[in-house]
Order: structure tokens, then sequence, then C-alpha cells
């Protein structure tokens, strides 16, 4: 026991020591995608690579592989939440162990290299600026798959468990089979249904410093603490828990789609509400992020869809609409704001997508990274890949790289997030169906009373959420096996009732 807890101090005070880099590192990146000017990316890059470095250096030593194993070997001698850490500590080691530290330097700097270029391209709408990085990003994956002991049936099968611990391609194909063998025939009905839904008004002018002030608005309504978090805008938004009392939401106005920054907030307001509700106890035993993206994805798609975007909450909000932008939607009624916030129509860009179109957005990426992982696509080939595939499943097709290809920045830093989305929706249609059988989830979101709902959250997602692996944890939510089953009836009996479909 001696030596055990000789082991614990030392591997504490290294993951302290180590996780101060860290936070550095979050911070720059923070820099990085707010306000950093685009001529400063690169350097700012160079520098997070260094300290990312470091921190990799102190985790990489060998009295730190010594006394972290020892710790896993002698785990039951451990509390609980300690015996976790010494789990994940085994986990990162396996999977990392033979990376050496010149080599995760050069990972980190192939992927800020990435992100510069992916601007840059964006910005250009070129995707021959990206794609020489991306091609790098694709073969460092493949390269740091095949430095791992442990061997997959499919190297696309590895980066689906680093997000998605436990999950497997034979999964993932299983749950958007079933995605597609609904979703599918419900966008016929829906494409041939004669109701017309009412949008005209989404497309309105609506001030930026207006919809600034909403924001803030929305954040205060769900439950987020303005004294340990802070928002501003990024080309592509994203949430980051740079510490235990600082996580920052970002959005991106557009002053013709004043819906997307009120979704936006909400969903990014989501990831950050966990942010802050995660027990302390998970910081003090550095399991803080033991939690999985889909789980995360979960959460900030709960609060976006599941809650924002219901009758109930609608009717919440459509006098605050008024009372903020009454001027520009003077003419639009209650029922009409409902229905054209929830207006199904196949659109090219994945994060201003309908809930219901919403899956199809993941298929594709899901289908092409399998191709770009397992079969070494072409990268050249991919915008004309990609452009087949939204003809495919959305009877549409982008016009340029922008609205195509480039729209998303994840494939700047790896492959395998983006089934994460889908699996978080079928996630929160489970456990929003537990919560309803404790709480009038309608009458709260109709009074803007978010608090239950908050601590339903914190009790039974938010507490084990770093404490198990996925399949564990939503079963121990809901008592039930992972469905899409769910999620599925879901979206039939919204949609079905909205177009009137038999």
């Amino acid at each position: 026991m001696i030596e055990t807890q000789k082991a614990l101090a030392f591997v504490r005070n290294s993951l302290q020591e180590a996780e101060q880099y860290q936070h550095a590192c979050h911070v720059l990146n923070y820099d990085l995608e707010t306000i950093c000017p685009p001529k400063g990316m690169e350097e700012q890059g160079e520098v997070n690579a260094f300290l990312s470095n470091q921190a990799f250096k102190i985790v990489k030593s060998s009295r730190f592989i010594k006394e972290e194993e020892y710790l896993y070997e002698h785990r039951n001698e451990l509390e609980p939440l300690d015996q976790l850490m010494a789990q994940a500590l085994h986990r990162d080691y396996l999977r990392s162990k033979n990376i050496t530290p010149a080599f995760n330097k050069k990972i980190s700097l192939i992927f800020n290299k990435s992100f510069v270029d992916w601007v840059n391209a964006k910005q250009a709408s070129d995707y021959s600026l990206f794609a020489p990085s991306l091609k790098k990003v694709r073969d460092v994956d493949l390269k740091i798959i095949s430095l791992r002991d442990q061997k997959y049936a499919l190297p696309y099968d590895a980066l689906v468990d680093e997000y998605e611990r436990g999950m497997t391609c034979a999964d993932l194909d299983k749950f958007f089979n079933a995605c597609k063998e609904t979703l599918i025939p419900l966008l016929k009905k829906i494409t041939a249904s004669d109701k017309k839904i009412r949008t005209d008004f989404l497309s309105r002018k609506v001030p930026l410093e207006r919809q600034k002030a909403f924001s803030d608005y929305l954040l205060k309504l769900i439950g987020f603490d303005f004294t340990r978090g802070a928002i501003t805008t990024t080309e592509h938004p994203f949430t980051d828990g740079l510490g235990r009392n600082d996580a920052r939401v970002t959005t991106h106005y557009y002053e013709n789609n004043f819906i997307s920054n009120l979704f936006t907030v909400i969903h990014e307001g989501g990831h950050a509400l966990f942010e802050q509700n995660q027990p302390g106890e998970d910081y003090d035993h550095f399991i803080h992020d033991n939690i999985s993206y889909g789980m995360h994805e979960s959460i900030s798609r709960f609060y976006e869809n599941r809650l924002a975007r219901s009758r109930s909450f609608i009717s919440f909000l459509y006098p605050k609409i008024q009372e903020f932008f009454g001027d520009i939607f003077a003419d639009v009624s209650e029922e009409e704001m409902y229905e054209g916030i929830n207006a199904v129509e196949p659109s090219l860009i994945r994060t201003e997508a309908d809930e219901l179109t919403y899956t199809f957005h993941i298929i594709i990426r899901y289908e092409m990274e399998k191709l770009i992982i397992n079969e070494k696509a072409p990268i050249n080939k991919l915008p004309k890949l990609w452009n087949q595939k939204y003809e495919e499943y959305l009877g549409i097709k982008p016009k340029t790289a922008k609205e195509g290809i480039l729209q998303d920045v994840h494939w700047s830093s790896g492959f395998g997030y983006f089934t994460t989305y889908a699996i978080g929706n079928a996630y929160n249609a489970m456990y929003l169906n537990k919560m309803k059988e404790e709480l009038d989830v309608e009458k709260l979101l109709s009074i803007g009373n978010f608090a239950p709902i908050d601590s339903w959250m914190k009790e039974h997602v938010f507490a084990t959420a770093n404490r198990l692996p996925p399949k564990e944890w939503i079963k121990g939510i809901t008592g039930r096996e992972f469905t899409p089953d769910d999620f599925l009836t879901y979206l039939v009996d919204k949609y079905s009732a909205l177009y009137n479909l038999k």
C-alpha cells in the first residue's frame, strides 16, 4: 500500500504539471480560432505544438510510465475514482506507447498547419489549398493506428473506438442502416406533402448587435454561468473547457440567418453546461475529460434540438423574439415561427440542417471516412465523391467547395468525430424519455424553467459521464441497451404531425 500511495502521489503531481501545459494549449487554440490574425496563425500553431509536446514528454517519461503502470496493476488498492484514473492512463498508454515525443510534435504541427490551410481554403473556396494537408492528416492517422499493439478488424474501427469507446464499424453500420430504413421513406413523404411551411422570414436581416444580446439571454436562460464562462465569435463554432471554472462558448453571426446563431448558442451552451456541472471530484482525480464525444454531443444536441426546437419552448420563446426583434418579425405568428424553425428542406450545410436531414449529413461523412481510411480513397477525388453523395441522399449538389467539402473544420485534426453527432441524438432520445417519467418537461419548457431539467441532467447524465463507457452509461441512465429506436420514433411522430402525414 505504501508503494501504491507513493506511485499515486508521483502520478498526480506529474499530471498536474502536464495540465499546466495543456491549459496553455487550450488558451492558445482558443485564441487561434477566434482573434488570432491570419498571418500569425501558423506561428501560434508552432508554439501550441511545442507546449503540447512538453505535456506529452511528462507522460512519456520512463518514470511516469513505470508508476502509472504500477497503479494499473495495483488498482484494487485504490479508491474508485483513482481506479478510473489508472484505467484511463493505461488505455492512453497503450494507444501512445509507440509514439515518440518527436513524432507527437510532428503530429501537432501537421494538425495545426492543416487548420490554417483549411481556413485559407474555405475563405478562397479552393479545395486544392487544403488537399495536401488533408492527405498528411489521413496518413498520420493511419500511421498512429499502425503503431498500436492492438490490431483492429478495420483501420477505421480504431478511430471509432477512440471517439466512442466500445463502438465499431459493425455497430455503426447497423445504426445508420436503421436510420436510412426509416428516414429515406419519411423524407420522400415530406417532400411529396401538400403542406407548405412559411420560411421567408428566416432570411430577414437581423442586426448583429441584437443577436449578440439575444445570445447572452439564451445562455443565461439555459443555466450558463457567466462567472465561469464566456462567449465570442469564430469561423466554425466550438466550445472549449479550459478548466474547472472556465468554459468558453463561440458562435458565428449571420445577418440574414438569425436562427443559425440561436441554435448554435444553445448547442454550444449545452456543451458548456456539462463542463460547468460535471462533478468536481472528476477534476480532483484527473478524469474530467474521460467523457466520450458521443456522450458530449448528446448533451449539446439535447439542448439544441430536443428542448429548443420543441413546440413548448418556441411557445415560451416567441414573446422574447418579438421583444428583441419585434420590428423584424411582427408579421410572423407563433405557429409560423415554430413551423419555420422546424421545416424540412434538404440543404448543403450540416450545421444549418433541420433535425431530419441532419442525419444524412452524418451518413455522408461516415461513408466517406470509411473510404478514406479503410480504402485510402484518393484525396483529390473527394470533392467529386462528396457531391455525388449529396445528390444521392439529399437531391442537391454543392456549387462551391466552401458549401461542400470545405464546410467543416473537423478533418483538419483527424477522422472519426462526425459519427458522434448522430450517436448523441440516439442517446438523448433515450434519456429524454426517461426524464419524462419524472418531470413534466413540456410544461417546464413552456415557462422557460430549465432549472429542474438541468438538475436532472446533472444527477443522471453528467454524474457518470466520465466514469462509465458509453454503452454502460446509457444503460445505467435508462435501464436499456443502446438503440436508435427512440430517436427514429421521435422524428416520425414529430414530422408526421408537422406535415400532416398519414
